[in-house]
């Protein structure tokens, strides 16, 4: 089962790089990476891009995916939680561009950083069931992946992506939109890991879900329940 999950993720991640490699190749300029908005713009925006579009859908799965562990698994809700409030705050980065033309300039900041705070406060003062939920997991493939992506994410795309580095490699021959291609599909490629993780992660809790006991005040709250059927 493992083998065949693994086989669809890798089958999914190129077809859909393959895809929009294609759509560059067979039509030039189709993905939309480097877009003057106006004659003031001088850097140009790569927010237009079916690349970016792809990243908060990726991470709306996510979300989902872990407000259903959160519903349905309850010893795994704190990492779940967790995790699920960072794909959201990641989704709000992520339309930044957006947000800051049709609400606030900066309002992503904002709303990224309540989450953040919320966040903070949920797993401190579930901290107790966040370690066992943890260590009741780890380590696991799932947990691994979500920690790569963010790797890859957070760590090398910033790096990579980094515009003097960039102008430091072309010399008089720098092009941004050579500079916005890479780190945009270095961005795809760990949320690809992300989501491939998020998959794992609600795998394996359900798997947990299925084979722990049934906690006390539940089955006492199933034994007060009306039955269908009784002995008149």
């Amino acid at each position: 089962m493992a083998l065949i999950r693994y086989v669809i993720y890798f089958v999914g991640m190129a077809a859909c790089t393959w895809l929009l490699a294609w759509t560059e190749i067979s039509t030039p300029g189709s993905l939309r990476l480097h877009v003057i908005e106006s004659t003031t713009d001088v850097y140009g925006t790569s927010e237009h891009s079916p690349v970016e579009m792809i990243q908060p859908a990726m991470l709306a799965i996510c979300v989902l995916l872990f407000a259903w562990v959160a519903r349905d698994c309850p010893s795994q809700r704190p990492i779940a939680f967790l995790f699920g409030g960072l794909a959201l705050a990641f989704i709000f980065r992520e339309l930044h561009y957006f947000f800051d033309r049709a609400v606030a300039d900066n309002f992503w900041q904002v709303v990224a950083a309540v989450i953040l705070a919320l966040l903070i406060v949920y797993t401190y003062r579930h901290r107790r069931r966040f370690r066992v939920a943890w260590l009741r997991l780890w380590p696991s493939p799932g947990l691994t992946l979500l920690f790569a992506g963010a790797s890859v994410h957070f760590v090398f795309a910033q790096i990579i992506g980094h515009e003097p580095l960039w102008q430091a490699l072309m010399g008089d021959d720098y092009q941004r939109i050579v500079k916005l291609a890479v780190e945009e599909f270095i961005e795809l490629m760990g949320y690809y890991l992300w989501l491939i993780g998020t998959l794992e992660y609600t795998y394996q809790a359900r798997a947990i879900a299925v084979r722990e006991p049934q906690p006390a005040a539940s089955r006492r709250r199933e034994g007060r329940k009306p039955k269908s059927a009784g002995r008149f």
